[in-house]
């Protein structure tokens, strides 16, 4: 039976040239990995640790990456994209040239007979309030259009910084797990519980791999990155489970092994 694969947070750009470029090599055995099963691929925000499209230029690099994800969509693989945090100025370019779908809110897909909802998780649930201005800023249109006008020298340079910056002042938080109660978007998944029945909640954004009880009915799923956990789930015959790439732990030993998905009972 065909299988359907999630995975977020890759962050291809960062921290630097090298380790992106190995990331992204992993990232491609992972999608040749995955070839033969799966009907649907959803890659929940964060492909990129920034992205910003010109009318006429895109950021360099991630060619491995986007022509086996063109491939692959060529071969009739069912792409979807999300936009995070760090590439929420993904436009028309990656939809025209891959075949893939753009979606910008977390969506309401009904798989192999469970009900999903999916989306990067950024801006959701209570708090994170500076965040969330942040993104509407970001979103603005007249905003986007100066930041066009900007050379792409100056303006992804820029922008680059500022998400190494970000990233460096807040990075650290995602490594721990503080309780359910602390979880925004565990008490997000509650509150879309409270109008809508939903089997698995699946976003990225929270950088840590969760596996959380909602109900006896409904689970949350947080897919964790490809930067520390390399995880990402796969739903087969009804059933998603959270899975670590294997290439990562035998390709380099020396970045053990990562930590267990917290128990649907924590």
């Amino acid at each position: 039976m065909a299988k359907t694969y999630f995975i977020s947070d890759l962050h291809l750009g960062a921290p630097n040239a090298q380790s992106s470029l190995a990331r992204e090599r992993l990232f491609c055995d992972w999608l040749e990995q995955i070839r033969e099963d799966a009907d649907r691929l959803y890659i929940v925000g964060d492909l990129f640790d920034f992205w910003f499209e010109y009318k006429k230029a895109v950021p360099r690099g991630f060619t491995r990456s986007l022509g086996k994800l063109a491939e692959l969509a060529d071969q009739g693989l069912e792409i979807h994209l999300f936009t995070g945090n760090h590439d929420l100025w993904i436009r028309d370019y990656l939809p025209s040239e891959i075949g893939l779908q753009l979606h910008r809110e977390p969506v309401y897909h009904n798989l192999q007979g469970k009900e999903l909802c999916i989306g990067h998780g950024d801006g959701l649930g209570p708090g994170d309030y500076g965040y969330k201005f942040l993104k509407k800023v970001f979103t603005n249109p007249l905003l986007q259009w100066m930041f066009a006008r900007l050379h792409p020298n100056f303006g992804i340079g820029l922008a680059d910084g500022l998400s190494k910056w970000s990233r460096s002042h807040t990075g650290g938080d995602d490594a721990i797990f503080k309780g359910k109660e602390e979880e925004w978007l565990y008490i997000y998944c509650q509150e879309v519980l409270q109008k809508k029945a939903i089997d698995y909640f699946i976003f990225g954004h929270r950088h840590l791999p969760l596996e959380l009880e909602l109900s006896k009915e409904s689970t949350y799923i947080n897919l964790g990155d490809w930067i520390k956990y390399y995880t990402y789930a796969v739903l087969e015959e009804g059933q998603l489970q959270l899975k670590v790439f294997k290439g990562k732990l035998a390709k380099d030993p020396l970045a053990g092994s990562p930590i267990a998905p917290h128990s649907k009972k924590d």
